[in-house]
């Protein structure tokens, strides 16, 4: 009769973590997410292998305002802004290479990126994330969501799944958290 107390906790902890799980909003390997700071929508990969989250760019170029460091660049994708997007420089992110990216004179394991931050909407839940700036115009996906932009949104992801939100459905004056 000594596994009773075992097997109460057991259950216990099982249906606790079910109940975690099921508070999560479940999305597929790929997902439509509104920029709400730049009024535009674009489709992007979800990477739970990648730690940040990398919106392409070009022409990127740091610049103080007001003491503040900031960045201006242009946006990588097809039919995006022909004017420059300016937002404050929140950090710079360290990405580890690749193997085959790897420069040995050089001598850096990994490339330094502005990040920014962006308001993002991915189903109904709208969020502050960070986002890396680089040129992903040779990827399919413009935006990358990695990790810790999922574990703001609260995701889980089903890589069967693609497009499971539908199109992002959050108001643009929905606060951020």
């Amino acid at each position: 009769m000594r596994l009773e107390p075992l097997a109460f906790f057991l259950c216990c902890t099982m249906f606790s973590g079910l109940s975690l799980a099921a508070e999560k909003a479940v999305y597929g390997l790929n997902e439509y997410i509104q920029l709400s700071d730049l009024e535009m929508e674009v489709a992007a990969k979800l990477d739970t292998g990648a730690k940040t989250a990398s919106l392409s760019a070009r022409d990127i170029k740091r610049f103080k305002r007001d003491g503040e460091t900031w960045v201006r660049f242009y946006l990588a994708i097809d039919d995006a802004h022909e004017h420059p997007i300016e937002r404050p420089l929140a950090r710079i992110s360290k990405i580890k290479r690749r193997a085959g990216d790897y420069d040995p004179e050089e001598g850096k394991t990994y490339t330094a990126r502005p990040v920014i931050e962006l308001n993002v909407c991915m189903g109904k839940t709208q969020r502050t994330i960070e986002v890396n700036l680089t040129d992903r115009s040779a990827f399919q996906y413009p935006l990358l969501i990695g990790s810790e932009a999922l574990k703001r949104l609260d995701a889980m992801v089903d890589p069967s799944l693609k497009y499971a939100a539908g199109k992002p459905g959050c108001l643009l004056t929905t606060a951020a958290e």
